[in-house]
């Protein structure tokens, strides 16, 4: 077991975020975190989030984050609760509420079952705020463990307040659009801004002429890597184009171990030549059935990006299989290539560009 964090985290309005990345995302609602669950202590339901609800309003609460190897005991906690958390990226933070304090927790990526302990929450209420040198009366103890998805669940609830938060979710509608498709409605939404920053930064400083490679969504990737080759791509004639596709996303899922998964690599003899099952074709519900897959396979590597983050490659890889079969060739190969240069990392994206250059070569 680790101790990832022991100390007192701000809380406000009751609330203090787990997330990814140094800054809490923005974008989504409390609701949305917990729309479709059990529980109304930890909101999961928005990727890469946890809404993390306490019984005090305002104030410091004591906060222990641990990491186990298997599902430990529970703790005598009155108040406990359990949900599934896949990491895809880093870094992952604890978010104070309303208060710019971040701590990284130095927590790798991969598939996590996440159980949330409280305790004293009722006392707290009461208190409403805790000034000065006031003693904690409630305190809060985040377990994660390596485990496939599974619904979240109430394993014990002890105060009033909790039981109100449980209500309260459980009164929700359920969702009826995957987070990907919420995403792509958040115009703000800090990644598709970066990575549009990127390409128009490309852009300016002349490294890349406006044309067509610059209206291709992740055609900065390569161009970023290799703006040579980003250029040979894109020349080659379509049926070339959909052959560098194929390679390159059999090459990426082999790589990452995904091809021994059974409902992935059933579609692999098959890429490009049939419709794919509905579930590859968006993001978030992929990423969910790879995460509730036993014994899948996690590779952290890190970014090849100026962020150099630490990255789930085998969440990286998965969509690629989506991307070959996008109908313009060109956005077919640069979108699977996007894909196959994030799940090979700052380890291994070189070798991919080799292989692009020896496949597309011309014959001799």
């Amino acid at each position: 077991m680790q101790t990832l964090f022991r100390g007192e985290k701000h809380v406000g309005y009751n609330q203090f975020h787990l997330g990814t990345g140094t800054e809490p995302v923005e974008g989504w609602t409390m609701d949305d975190c917990f729309a479709g669950q059990r529980n109304g202590l930890c909101g999961a339901a928005e990727r890469g989030q946890l809404f993390l609800i306490t019984g005090l309003h305002t104030g410091n609460v004591p906060v222990t984050v641990e990491l186990h190897e298997t599902a430990p005991p529970v703790p005598d906690a009155p108040d406990v609760v359990e949900v599934s958390f896949p990491i895809t990226r880093g870094p992952v933070g604890l978010f104070s509420g309303f208060v710019d304090d971040h701590a990284d927790l130095g927590l790798p990526p991969g598939f996590y079952r996440v159980r949330y302990c409280a305790d004293g929450m009722d006392a707290a209420r009461a208190m409403d705020c805790r000034i000065d040198d006031a003693s904690a009366l409630d305190d809060y103890l985040l377990q994660f463990w390596p485990a496939p998805a599974e619904p979240d669940r109430v394993v014990r609830t002890g105060s009033e307040i909790a039981r109100h938060w449980h209500d309260n979710a459980a009164g929700l509608p359920s969702p009826t659009r995957t987070p990907s498709q919420r995403a792509d409605d958040r115009a703000r939404d800090p990644e598709h801004a970066r990575q549009r920053a990127i390409e128009l930064n490309l852009r300016r400083a002349g490294q890349r002429a406006p044309g067509p490679l610059g209206s291709i969504e992740f055609a900065y990737t390569l161009a970023l890597v290799d703006d040579d080759l980003a250029d040979h791509l894109t020349s080659l004639p379509p049926d070339r184009q959909r052959g560098l596709a194929l390679r390159t996303a059999h090459r990426t899922i082999a790589g990452t171990g995904l091809d021994r998964v059974a409902w992935i690599g059933d579609v692999l003899p098959r890429l490009g030549q049939a419709p794919l099952p509905g579930v590859f074709l968006d993001e978030s519900t992929a990423l969910a059935a790879l995460a509730a897959t036993p014994k899948v396979p996690c590779t952290v590597v890190t970014s090849p990006d100026e962020r150099r983050a630490p990255t789930l490659a085998q969440a990286m890889a998965l969509p690629a299989l989506a991307a070959v079969t996008h109908p313009d060739a060109t956005v077919a190969l640069l979108e699977t290539v996007h894909h196959a240069l994030a799940a090979a990392g700052e380890e291994g994206y070189r070798d991919v560009l080799a292989d692009l250059r020896f496949a597309s070569a011309d014959p001799a």
